[in-house]
């Protein structure tokens, strides 16, 4: 079955926008990105990111990077209805956390993704990894992404086609997806496409290349009802939606910047 899914937005992907989402067509919804150390210390901000007030279905991206520290908060996890698993976070494109050899630059680290995969694997949770095709355009010329394509184990990948020091108004590389999707196949796991989607044509354009389903963040922002506009379906107007939206952050009392962020995007 072909999925869409909604992103892991920074800063948007709050209890309320992921349920409004799911109710207009997304199959899975993301967390913001969280790092792992800071659940392990009960950091407050970390701990925000991580609250569950429905059954929509979630999978939490962690940013991991000490393999002791993964391992000890799984191995204290519990689940709760809506979690759907774990992703990986291979794609983050900030500078400072490609310099430390995470995000997009574990892209490059394939012994290092390895091992954190594993240890999701070994706790028995589902999971996906979320890479980019490296953290520089060096590594993405040199193919490093399909590394992690070929030898990681997960349920499936999401690939974004940019390397990390490309922002987010640059066009993403389509062309790449025909070999990730040929490995992909190979190994029985899924490929979902992340990036620049948002038009019923872009989609059916990857669904002929191959992709198992697509990821949206920006185009969800501005129309929290894409998911089922891209079906096909009738959807609500804006000024619905917001409506809507702000009655379940209302219901949910989640922080406000959420609702705040969403009010004004791209004014």
């Amino acid at each position: 079955m072909f999925k869409y899914m909604l992103a892991p937005l920074e800063n948007f992907s709050g209890p309320a926008f992921r349920s409004l989402c799911h109710k207009y067509g997304a199959d899975v919804t993301f967390t913001e990105m969280v790092r792992v150390e800071g659940i392990i210390r009960n950091n407050k901000a970390t701990l925000s990111k991580l609250v569950f007030p429905d059954s929509t279905p979630v999978e939490i991206q962690l940013l991991p990077g000490n393999e002791t520290q993964l391992d000890s908060y799984l191995g204290s996890f519990k689940i709760f209805e809506g979690f759907t698993g774990f992703n990986l976070n291979m794609g983050c494109p900030s500078s400072e956390i490609i310099k430390a050899g995470r995000g997009a630059g574990m892209v490059k680290r394939l012994s290092k993704a390895d091992r954190l995969a594993k240890i999701v694997r070994t706790h028995n949770f589902p999971f996906s990894i979320k890479l980019r095709l490296g953290g520089t355009e060096f590594e993405k010329s040199h193919k490093v992404y399909l590394r992690i394509l070929q030898n990681v184990d997960t349920d499936y990948f999401i690939l974004n086609p940019k390397h990390g020091l490309q922002d987010s108004d640059e066009s993403e590389d389509n062309s790449v997806y025909p070999e990730c999707v040929d490995i992909c196949r190979s190994r029985g796991i899924p490929l979902i496409a992340n990036g620049g989607i948002n038009s019923i044509k872009k989609v059916e354009e990857l669904k002929k290349i191959g992709v198992s389903g697509v990821m949206i963040g920006r185009s969800a922002i501005a129309n929290p009802a894409i998911f089922d506009l891209l079906k096909g379906k009738k959807v609500p107007n804006k000024l619905e939606l917001t409506s809507e939206y702000k009655s379940l952050s209302e219901k949910f009392k989640e922080n406000e910047k959420y609702f705040e962020n969403y009010l004004d995007w791209k004014k």
